[in-house]
């Protein structure tokens, strides 16, 4: 049985679920029947009448969030702070008590009355400072102590005791007038991290802690929200921000962060799915070159002559519990709703060296994929059976599309529409194509209906036979409602959990054989408040409590901003049926009535984790609408307030384990929804349920590269949108952008459009252009991996991350590079035909960039100037940094075939004529490399390429093709390792100064790498 609970509801497997007899007793609320009929890519299916859960059962109590609540107390002026004594040195930093400093406030919740104050140079970029309960026990250790084992704790490294004595930053503490620290860098003075001025408060149920920050200051990171890649907050800063609707409007006051993993389909600048408590702060210096003094930018405005020098620093809170992060013009606050003050400072002063030191110290660093995951992936909520697949595939190859993976709802169990017979031929057709399948696996296992012999499910019964399943304070098994029905939810904390897990996995793959695993509803969520299936489990299977896509009143009608002005009539036609949606479904549920807003009195020595006393703002106002309860409760007793936004992390962690046992010596391929810091170690992350509307391709830019901070690079989004339905613009430039992603995937909803790309036949061209390049670079891709995998490097870039001096680049979102050496500026706007980018580094500063496409070089004269770039549709502008070799293999239509193509290199000259790059070859898959590796370094310089490599991975391929770019003297003579090439091989363009060198072939037969060789031209 499939071990995801599986048995989702998605039209394509109801009818498994409801062709069961029924049990037509009185549940213990009233429940509706209803008979369903859902069209899915032109095919209708009916079901048979099955029990609707209510939707009121999702709604929970109205709560305003504090931070909006006019009549909310602020814990500042009531709360006393506290005092440091009993100060002690130690080797490596100093340990202190904190008491209260006055009569305890218990604003929202119970003051701790004594701390311990923790203080560690633990290295000579780290520093780490903790603040903890002095009186810890079995009855409230979970409450604040984070364990190590789901949550890595830095410690000092094993030569601490000298480099410690290099550190760059300083620890202040005081008592003037209640106890403070600041944080500082040495050998700027800068003000890392202050606390001066503020109190610290630390409740049961509430802690907060705030330092100061610098005006428009540049803070990146703290995830996980739709938004800009600039969490910047200033009232003399505004811009320009998208809205889902296409429009923009002006933003220039507060931003508060929320982190509670909240299944929702992506709103922008709410908590979603998972928890990233961690921030890079940039600062920019203007350089006096007469006296070397800085000073502080604090202007957007910037001179594009002026020197400039920057310092970025890190901020890592390792903290699990439901908080808010206050970003206001002067200052950042924390407020958590549970857990310790547990702060790791990182020195820098780069990004590069700020997330490499948080990976390898505090995180992990990340997994090393599969070669085929960089393949093009193709999803959708409604393929109706293997046939339909089958279909898709064949598309895809008779369009000459390149398709890698394809995608779909888990199905196990549904023997009328995906029997294993007929799975079976479907996939060893697939594999032997060369292509794999990857299957949705849900975090809620279905619960049976006792009462109906053949509603039995082993997953389930082998689940409860070993304690593996979340309960109620009570002890008695914790119900709720996702897909399939009414379901329960893994304890990772019990001992069974994870062998449960794993034996589920092993056993699905012996009857399909599966290539990965896509982690869905991972927050975890629920479709009610509490433990609603408790008594209504002969009731199984129900229809969630809210109408799906396609559904009377949730038929799908909207399209992309700009769909009327390309699609006039179906627009209109469209906005009108909408309209009338909309009408029926406000008059149903039209109230005057005001809510009235719960507000919990905090009751000394007792938590309450249903209604905490302070409310954070979730984007679903109670903690347990659309989630597992608060007071869910894990085998160790601790409840799931204290570690909800864990449940993704450790299914990601469950699910790599037990990959490992399914498909034995293979790297696990993990895409997860919920993820917190560490998850990369083990999954990739999709952007979520993201809408068609151009606002959403933009931001999956700053998406993917605040992920990049938190060491999941393995990143992309629902290209062209998930829910909605997309159009033939929109999904054009998508699926270009996407291209440069390291996660590419087309997915969308129940009955909206097809969207594939061989829908449309402009898409469908530009995705053979952009994957064609994608393919080409896969080798430097997969590089980008390796070196993320062993040094903590990102994949994709912020421009400013790549020109840490230049202030401009700041807030720059809308280009990115795809390693060092690809710059890629897509078109994020409906009807336009240019773009206006930035090359950074040029107009005399030592950069240049050559158009993929030409080869030519962009004359580029005012440094930091916006240029103006043609983009007609179809086309995305590529360009290659000067300065870099790219390895390139021959593109085809799967990853295993373009693996066996001949190699080729491009070779971006910089202004001083030199280039250098890399190239990582294994054989693609497996955790131990038994066959050996091979790393091949290039370095060009005077007139020749030299290739050294050192590893043991024997490969035959040929090297076919060496492009250089940026030759400004023709060439009539190339040898490889002396030996005369073909004159007929070589080719030097005047216009584009570019050489290209073909028909290598017959000198590298044995392979390109198997000896080191120096390729000479004049």
């Amino acid at each position: 049985m499939l071990p995801c609970g599986l048995r989702r509801y998605a039209s394509s497997i109801f009818s498994v679920l409801i062709f069961m007899a029924l049990s037509l007793d009185e549940p213990s609320f009233a429940q509706n029947a209803t008979s369903e009929m859902i069209e899915t890519s032109g095919t209708a299916n009916t079901f048979q009448p099955i029990f609707t859960v209510p939707a009121e059962v999702d709604i929970g109590v109205p709560l305003l969030p504090n931070i909006n609540d006019p009549n909310a107390t602020d814990a500042q002026t009531v709360c006393p702070g506290y005092n440091a004594s009993n100060v002690k040195r130690t080797a490596f930093g100093l340990t202190a008590t904190l008491h209260l400093a006055g009569p305890t406030c218990n604003v929202y919740g119970t003051d701790i009355e004594t701390l311990n104050l923790t203080v560690e140079y633990q290295s000579a970029d780290r520093l780490a400072v903790r603040v903890t309960p002095a009186y810890l026990g079995a009855t409230n250790a979970s409450q604040y102590n984070l364990p190590t084992t789901l949550v890595y704790q830095p410690t000092m490294d094993a030569n601490t005791d000298m480099s410690s004595l290099n550190s760059d930053m300083s620890f202040i503490w005081s008592n003037d007038p209640t106890f403070s620290f600041s944080v500082y860098r040495k050998s700027t003075g800068d003000t890392l991290f202050s606390t001066q001025g503020t109190k610290l408060v630390y409740e049961n149920q509430f802690v907060e802690f705030a330092s100061a920050l610098p005006e428009n200051y540049n803070l990146y990171g703290l995830g996980e929200t739709i938004h800009g890649l600039r969490l910047g907050n200033s009232r003399s800063f505004q811009f320009e921000h998208p809205t889902a609707n296409g429009n923009a409007e002006l933003r220039d006051l507060d931003f508060t962060k929320t982190m509670w993993a909240a299944d929702i389909g992506d709103p922008i600048d709410f908590n979603i799915y998972g928890s990233a408590p961690f921030y890079l702060d940039t600062r920019y210096y203007e350089l006096n070159q007469s006296t070397g003094n800085l000073t502080l930018v604090i202007s957007n405005e910037t001179n594009a002559t002026a020197d400039y020098i920057s310092y970025s620093h890190g901020v890592y809170s390792r903290n699990a519990h439901g908080q808010e992060i206050l970003l206001r013009p002067a200052n950042i606050t924390w407020r958590l709703l549970g857990g310790s003050v547990d702060l790791y400072f990182y020195a820098g002063p780069t990004q590069p060296e700020v997330t490499t030191a948080l990976q390898t110290s505090a995180i992990g660093l990340p997994a090393l994929q599969q070669y085929f995951t960089f393949g093009f992936h193709q999803c959708r909520w409604g393929y109706a059976n293997w046939s339909q697949l089958q279909e898709v595939v064949d598309n895809y190859e008779a369009f000459g599309i390149p398709l890698e993976n394809i995608w779909y709802r888990d199905f196990d169990n549904d023997l009328v529409t995906h029997s294993y017979t007929e799975g079976e031929a479907f996939l060893s057709n697939l594999h032997a194509s060369g292509r794999h399948w990857i299957p949705i696996i849900d975090s809620a296992i279905y619960v049976p209906d006792p009462e109906n012999a053949s509603d039995a499910y082993a997953t389930f019964n082998n689940g409860n036979d070993t304690n593996s399943f979340l309960t109620n304070p009570d002890g008695t098994i914790y119900i709720g409602s996702v897909w399939p029905g009414y379901t329960v939810f893994p304890d990772w904390l019990s001992d069974g959990a994870g062998p449960w897990w794993t034996n589920e996995m092993v056993t699905w793959h012996d009857k399909v054989a599966y290539d990965g695993a896509w982690i869905d509803m991972s927050e975890v969520s629920s479709f009610c408040v509490g433990s609603c299936g408790t008594g209504n489990i002969t009731m199984n299977p129900v229809h969630p409590p809210f109408s799906l896509p396609g559904e009377p009143g949730a038929v799908i009608y909207s399209y992309p901003e700009g769909f009327s002005l390309t699609n006039a009539t179906e627009a209109a036609t469209a906005a009108s049926a909408s309209s009338s949606q909309e009408a029926a479904a406000s008059t149903a549920s039209a109230s005057s009535t005001m809510p009235n807003y719960l507000r919990t009195t905090p009751t000394p020595g007792v938590r309450d984790v249903n209604y905490p006393p302070y409310v954070i703002n979730n984007v679903q106002g109670d903690l347990a609408v659309h989630a597992v309860s608060p007071n869910a409760t894990h085998a160790d007793g601790t409840e799931e307030y204290d570690v909800h936004n864990l449940f993704g992390h450790q299914i990601l962690n469950a699910t790599y384990n037990a990959l490992l046992a399914a498909i034995p010596g293979k790297r696990p391929f993990i895409i997860g929804r919920s993820t917190f810091l560490g998850s990369g170690k083990w999954s990739g992350h999709w952007g979520g349920d993201n809408t068609s509307l151009w606002a959403y391709m933009f931001f999956s830019i700053p998406q993917a590269l605040s992920f990049s901070l938190f060491g999941i690079p393995m990143f992309g989004a629902d290209t062209c949108g998930f829910n909605g339905n997309s159009d033939e613009e929109l999904c054009n430039r998508w699926m270009q952008l996407s291209a440069f992603f390291p996660f590419y995937r087309n997915h969308n909803t129940l009955t909206a459009i097809p969207q594939e790309a061989y829908v449309w036949a402009s898409v469908a061209e530009a995705s053979r252009t952009a994957m064609n390049i994608r393919y080409s670079l896969l080798p430097y891709m997969y590089t980008l991996f390796y070196l993320a995998h062993n040094t903590g490097s990102t994949v994709m870039r912020a421009l400013a991350w790549e020109f840490p001096n230049d202030p401009a680049l700041a807030n720059a979102d809308r280009q990115f590079f795809l390693g060092p050496a690809v710059l890629v500026t897509p078109v994020l706007v409906q009807g336009a035909t240019n773009v206006s980018g930035v090359f950074p580094g040029t107009g005399g500063r030592g950069e240049v960039y050559y158009d993929w496409y030409t080869l030519e070089a962009q004359n580029v004269f005012t440094p930091g100037a916006n240029v103006t770039i043609d983009a007609p549709l179809g086309h995305i502008p590529v360009y290659l940094r000067g300065g870099y070799v790219i390895p390139t293999q021959e593109p085809a239509l799967t990853t295993r075939d373009a693996k066996r193509n001949p190699w080729g290199l491009i070779v971006a000259l910089g202004l001083e004529g030199s280039a250098r790059g890399s190239l990582y070859v294994d054989d693609g898959e497996s955790v131990v490399q038994d066959n050996g590796t091979l790393y091949v370094e290039f370095t060009a310089m005077n007139n020749a390429l030299y290739a050294s490599a050192r590893g043991t991975y024997n490969d035959t391929n040929p090297l076919a093709n060496v492009t250089v770019f940026g030759l400004q003297d023709a060439v009539s003579n190339v040898t490889l390792n002396g030996a005369d090439v073909a004159q007929d091989s070589v080719a030097y363009n005047e216009t584009s100064k570019a050489l290209v060198v073909t028909g290598l072939n017959g000198l590298t037969s044995g392979g390109a790498w198997k000896a080191d060789w120096v390729l000479r031209w004049s």
